[in-house]
């Protein structure tokens, strides 16, 4: 079983988290790709780097193989779930606004919390509960700063479906860290999501090729940047803490996304979106100091 050190595992973590703020950034710059196809050259530019990262990555020692494999099959859902949640994402975009659906993805540590409590017997203390609703309401802050206003309901609804997928990935891949390295278990979750955008960009009829060098470059960037870089800080985090408190770190994301999109797309800066900023980092902090308890006995 993976030790856990919170004093290394968080920060790492929220750096990923951080790096993730380029995603946005170079899912813009990659059109006229199109979302499917945006996940499948994620994918595919992140994989020869996985690949010498697992290479690299000597196999746990005390593991057996029965552990292994149940690493691997934890890690191969995690893939699944990903691939449900940027699908889910992408598609509720056409129904609602950026700011919305990102909004209501934030949600997923509430999930993560909740199911952990629910199915996991794990014991949040009060403190990391104020943390969550401190991080999620600057979550919020900073989605109605950008616009985010309800709409029809439907991309709303879609958003949901989509956090509570990155919710069950982020336990998933918390699972498959328990036995594996995070460059093995990375690799996994780009391979099962390579072959699923695959087929349904496949099966769509969506364009494989044609695109500008602006794009390949994005797409470059998001196979390096976001799925190499970003998720191997992540995922390795995320075996050295609870799923629950690095589901939190992972909304450091919003606060980057603000800034890179001032840095590099000239997006205007509000004063609300430094309250929101603030209220996040504040929950990740509180969220810290209050690691779970031990599990409840079932026996």
């Amino acid at each position: 079983m993976q030790k856990r050190d919170y004093s290394t595992g968080l920060p790492v973590t929220v750096l990923g988290a951080a790096l993730l703020g380029f995603a946005g950034i170079f899912v813009k710059w990659s059109a006229p790709a199109s979302p499917v196809m945006v996940g499948f050259y994620r994918m595919l530019f992140a994989l020869p780097g996985l690949l010498l990262l697992a290479w690299r990555s000597p196999r746990r020692e005390g593991i057996t193989p029965e552990a292994n494999r149940r690493g691997t099959w934890w890690a191969i859902l995690a893939g699944l779930c990903f691939i449900g949640d940027l699908w889910t994402w992408h598609v509720s975009m056409r129904y609602t606004t950026v700011a919305n659906a990102t909004l209501i993805v934030g949600l997923a540590p509430l999930w993560v919390a909740l199911i952990s409590v629910a199915f996991m017997s794990v014991r949040l203390r009060k403190r990391f509960w104020g943390g969550l609703v401190l991080a999620l309401a600057g979550a919020m802050v900073l989605g109605f700063a950008k616009g985010a206003r309800w709409g029809t309901g439907r991309g709303e609804l879609l958003g949901a479906i989509a956090s509570i997928w990155y919710a069950v990935f982020t336990l998933a891949i918390g699972k498959a860290r328990a036995h594996l390295s995070a460059p093995r278990a990375l690799l996994w979750v780009v391979l099962v999501c390579l072959l699923g955008f695959g087929v349904i960009g496949a099966i769509q009829g969506d364009a494989f090729s044609g695109f500008p060098p602006q794009a390949w470059w994005a797409l470059a960037g998001l196979g390096l940047v976001v799925q190499v870089l970003a998720w191997w800080l992540i995922t390795w985090g995320l075996g050295h803490v609870s799923s629950s408190l690095g589901s939190v770190g992972l909304l450091t994301q919003a606060i980057t996304t603000v800034i890179l999109g001032w840095m590099l797309l000239s997006e205007p800066v509000k004063p609300l979106q430094g309250v929101g900023a603030g209220l996040i980092l504040a929950g990740i902090a509180l969220a810290a100091l209050a690691p779970p308890m031990p599990k409840l006995r079932t026996d």
